[in-house]
């Protein structure tokens, strides 16, 4: 079948199956195999290497393997070093080192009608016929005679020197055996031959010593013991038909082994002609060895015809082990106090520092990027789908500096989808210490929608050697990089209206907009646009931002996504409030994250360690079920797609099944309008391959948005409860704990089993709803009711303000309850019901000011809104 397997078998009890570890290297070689040799194949090293045999090609490899840091991590493969194609179907073939070469093995390949060929590694050397050749017989290579030995169709034994087969005439040009002539001196002679009188089964050479060899011939009902000149040493008559041989050496001196098995399933071990031992095995062994595995001698290892390998060894195992005598001395239960108390204190102290050990103070490599400050003068990008605005490029540089000597370090960094990089994957080669390498490529906006994210990462993996694995120890280690908001963005008029509004209160007097958006094309761009979009009714408003276009009062700027929606920022003037609006739900997250960012980043600048945000509205929640409800529409979708496409792909080889059938009739028969049928079925499957890609598509933008949804819904919590960072990277890892979309494991079924976990645990009300009773396996929903009621319930506990930790024993309920609209948490299901129904109708709101329309700040800030 062409399969390759090299196994490293470990010691079992009896009766347990084999070790998935114990299969290293499997390989499909396609080509049968015939035979396969382990020596000094390839010139220019004495490295072993595996020569394997197929009927029309020699192939040469060089198995390899790289250690892991575990067992079972250890990785093996072939490498193809050479390969030779044959003009002859081969049989068997023998290496050695033919007339006498040192430091390497040349091999001699026997062809089905009896030539040899030569090969000095990856050159030909030659090829001869055997004379009176008729079918080809076992070949085995004697070192000490430099011969060939074969057992011909004439059922002789027939040794022929290497040197005579060099000199003889070429296989090309050969004549019949009686036409050549007798004092050409190049006439192919047989050095010595014995006529045994049956068909032999294999040949094997064992040396005594240095003075002497033996040839092994196994036949068909006897098995012959030759000398280095085709006398015969001895020779033994078999009861059974034998199957496989393996003469070795002896303990005794001048003594051979052989073990020798037959089609009864018999292993018989024999000393010259002597039969020492008789075992039975479970199946008829076609190959014979002995070796030496894992210090354990004399292990014996046998193949069956249909794959059956089993290493097995002669005799019992006896059992050394004495158990050691105790001394009886009287315990001092003092001391033994003394000392459970300082290893009390020693794992105390162990887990005081972390599960991890400390990491090192100074890095063995130092990972550090830096974004351009200016677009790049030439744009790199290149292909891409986002209408009819100019796409910019920035360049990010990544410097890596090296403290030791490192080998293949990995540069891989990654961006959120649509943006794009140049070149994602750099290695770099550290070969002495304290060097630098710098590696620069650009970044753009390639579809027509917003990412979730403007944050990359640079990650670098490496291997650092240590005493115990001079191999290395693989480590990662990353930085992370923010690319700027303009590289998306570009200045528009502010918005009068829209959809979708959220407000921002803060702790601080309310900050011009031109100081958190230094550059003259926001501002230019941004008061253009208000004085023409502005009516007369706030004229006096008007003219007030236009007179101070030198002045740093800004509160309002507009901004637009390449290619996608409108997004207006409005400052306050006199309360401490900032508003973000947009026609889509999702496309507040970035200009939101953002103005809180600059914020703390303008405050942290003059000093003020005080500054917070905070979120006094309503959850949006509604809008961010819409979300849900169309990325699961999509994944229903792509699933509908992908069965009618599967039925199609059946009735369309249904369909050519039946024309095979109508052309191969002898007697034709008309078609029936089968070829219509094919040609529709052909057109459906093309059209339900292209809805699928469009559908995928469809898919994967539709997760970008929700996840930028789903980053709002975290901060805007956040800020309604003022959660810690810890406490936020709890929800970041429950709401978001893909990178990819996909069928088989979607967003949905995920966070909802993260959020029923911590309804269970951190966020239960009661002790009973700890017990955890969740699905081991994860199934794509029917829908997505169960999904938005746990977030929903989520957020209502919250606000009841129950601790969000990972910790059980912290989820005891508070009794203070947060500001927010959120109901109580119902308890029982009847009251759950209800409580859904009102939860539904509580977050449809669409507007986030919370109601104190009288006050006189806000009347001015709608002013400018309305």
């Amino acid at each position: 079948m062409g399969y390759l397997r090299i196994f490293n078998p470990h010691p079992v009890k009896t009766g347990d199956e084999a070790q998935a570890e114990d299969l290293l290297l499997e390989v499909h070689l396609r080509d049968p195999i015939l035979q396969v040799e382990v020596g000094k194949f390839v010139s220019g090293t004495e490295m072993l290497h595996l020569a394997v045999l197929h009927s029309r090609k020699l192939c040469v490899y060089a198995v390899s393997g790289t250690l892991g840091n575990v067992e079972h991590g250890n990785q093996y493969q072939i490498t193809l070093m050479y390969e030779h194609n044959l003009q002859r179907t081969a049989c068997n073939m023998t290496y050695g080192s033919f007339g006498g070469v040192k430091g390497r093995d040349l091999i001699c390949i026997q062809s089905v009608d009896g030539m040899l060929m030569v090969f000095e590694q990856e050159s030909f050397a030659f090829g001869r016929f055997l004379p009176g050749s008729l079918l080809p017989g076992p070949l085995a290579y004697s070192s000490r005679t430099d011969s060939f030995i074969t057992v011909s169709s004439c059922r002789q034994v027939e040794s022929y020197k290497y040197q005579v087969l060099a000199f003889a005439t070429d296989a090309d040009k050969r004549q019949e055996t009686e036409h050549q002539k007798l004092g050409s001196g190049k006439r192919l002679t047989v050095d010595w031959t014995l006529n045994i009188g049956e068909q032999a089964l294999d040949i094997r050479i064992v040396s005594f010593h240095q003075s002497a060899s033996s040839v092994f011939v196994l036949g068909e009902r006897n098995f012959f013991c030759l000398k280095d000149n085709g006398q015969i040493r001895f020779m033994k008559k078999l009861d059974c038909s034998p199957s496989s041989f393996l003469p070795y050496c002896s303990v005794s001196e001048g003594t051979v082994n052989t073990l020798i098995g037959n089609h009864k399933s018999m292993l018989h071990i024999y000393q010259d002609v002597a039969l020492k031992w008789a075992t039975q095995l479970p199946h008829i062994p076609v190959a014979l060895r002995v070796g030496c595995l894992h210090d354990l001698k004399g292990v014996i290892v046998t193949l069956s015809d249909d794959g059956h390998l089993q290493c097995s060894y002669l005799g019992t195992d006896p059992s050394l082990f004495q158990a050691p005598i105790i001394e009886s001395r009287e315990l001092n239960y003092d001391e033994l106090d003394v000392e459970l108390k300082e290893l009390q204190k020693v794992i105390k102290d162990f887990k005081s520092q972390g599960i991890w050990p400390m990491t090192e103070k100074e890095d063995d490599l130092e990972v550090s990027a830096i974004v351009s400050p200016n677009f790049d003068s030439v744009s790199q990008a290149t292909d891409v789908e986002v209408g009819s605005d100019l796409v910019p490029s920035i360049t990010v540089k990544v410097t890596l500096k090296n403290r030791v000597v490192l080998q293949k370090a990995k540069l891989s960094v990654y961006v959120q989808p649509p943006l794009v990089l140049t070149c994602d994957q750099f290695i770099f080669e550290f070969i002495e210490p304290e060097m630098t390498s710098t590696v620069a490529f650009s970044v753009y906006l390639k579809r027509n929608y917003t990412p979730s994210e403007l944050e990359g990462n640079a990650v670098v993996s490496y291997s650092k050697s240590t005493d115990r694995n001079p191999d290395g120890i693989p480590r990662v280690i990353q930085c992370k990089f923010r690319l700027p908001l303009t590289l998306i963005c570009l200045p528009d008029q502010p918005s009068k209206s829209a959809v979708h509004k959220l407000t921002i209160d803060t702790n601080k007097s309310p900050v011009s907009l031109l100081s958190l958006f230094p550059g003259k094309s926001w501002l230019r761009e941004s008061f253009s646009a208000l004085g023409l979009a502005c009516g007369s009714t706030h004229s006096g408003l008007v003219s007030g931002f236009a007179n101070q276009s030198d002045d740093d009062q800004v509160n309002v700027m507009g901004f637009r996504f390449i290619g996608g929606s409108q997004v207006t920022l409005l400052a306050s003037k006199t309360s401490q409030r900032y508003r973000i609006q947009s026609e889509q739900f999702e496309d507040l997250w970035l200009i939101t994250n953002e103005l809180i960012l600059r914020l703390k980043e303008y405050f942290g600048k003059q000093g003020i360690k005080d500054f917070s945000c905070s979120f006094s509205g309503c959850m949006p929640l509604q809008e961010y079920f819409e979300l849900i409800d169309h990325h699961f529409e999509l994944r229903i979708n792509g699933e509908k797609l992908e069965e009618l496409l599967s039925e199609r792909a059946v009735q369309f080889r249904a369909i050519q099944r039946r024309l095979l059938t109508r052309f191969k009739d002898k007697t034709p028969a008309p078609l029936q309008h089968l070829d219509t049928l094919l040609d529709g079925t052909y057109k459906q499957v093309i059209a339900l391959a292209d809805a699928i890609e469009e559908n995928q598509d469809n898919l994967f933008q539709s997760f970008t948005r929700l996840k930028s949804a789903t980053h709002l819904v975290i901060l805007l919590i956040g800020l309604w409860q003022k959660l810690s960072v810890d406490q936020i990277a709890i929800l970041e890892a429950a709401f978001l704990p893909l990178q990819e979309d996909t069928q088989e494991l979607g967003w949905e079924e995920t966070v909802d089993a993260a959020i029923a976990h911590l309804l269970k645990t951190c966020l239960s009300k009661s002790s009973k709803e700890q017990a955890l009773n969740l699905s081991s396996q994860l199934n794509m929903p029917k829908d997505t009711s169960r999904l938005k009621k746990h977030i929903t319930l989520l957020c209502d506990r919250l606000a009841k303000g129950v601790r969000l930790c990972l910790s059980t024993d912290a989820a005891a309920p508070q009794t203070i309850v947060m500001p927010g609209g959120c109901a109580p948490i119902p308890e029982s299901d009847l009251e759950e019901r209800s409580v859904e129904q009102d939860s539904s109708e509580l977050f449809t709101k669409h507007r986030f000011f919370m109601e104190e329309s009288a006050r006189p700040d806000v009347l001015a800030l709608q002013g400018v809104l309305e």
